[in-house]
């Protein structure tokens, strides 16, 4: 049986997470990013958008996750040697936390740039064997106050 967990009676409460990922690229596609030099175009400003985008229609990809009304959605992006990393920190003022949230907000802003760059990625034979996403996870999270 699944079910989404009844929080009917719970209290609304002022939440946060914090979640982190990885895209692993190739040091060449990191400094087209940096530059600005992508085909598709700004992939930080475009996977930022998609990331946000993902978190506040979380919902709609996890079943089993409320409906949660968030107070704000932050994605940043570092890019430094083969590396691109994206961090989602996500609030609400809710009965029940936003971790989900914030994964799946880095989990979209990660995928929406390796979509973007995936014409430089992929070797002769149209793979990617050194791309990856990797290390998402949550770095924090807070329950109460301000």
């Amino acid at each position: 049986m699944a079910r989404m967990v009844d929080i009917g009676k719970k209290k609304a409460v002022r939440r946060s997470a914090t979640a982190t990922g990885t895209l692993l690229l190739h040091e060449s596609t990191v400094k087209a990013i940096v530059r600005n030099e992508v085909k598709k175009g700004d992939v930080v400003t475009s996977s930022k958008l998609a990331g946000i985008q993902a978190a506040k229609a979380t919902s709609t990809t996890l079943p089993l996750c409320h409906q949660v009304p968030l107070t704000s959605v932050e994605i940043e992006m570092q890019a430094s040697g083969v590396k691109l990393v994206s961090t989602c920190t996500v609030s609400a003022e809710y009965k029940t936390g936003v971790e989900m949230e914030a994964l799946v907000g880095v989990a979209a802003s990660l995928l929406n740039a390796w979509d973007m760059v995936k014409y430089l990625e992929k070797d002769s034979k149209g793979q990617y064997p050194s791309t990856a996403v990797q290390d998402v996870r949550v770095i924090r999270k807070k329950k109460g106050g301000r």
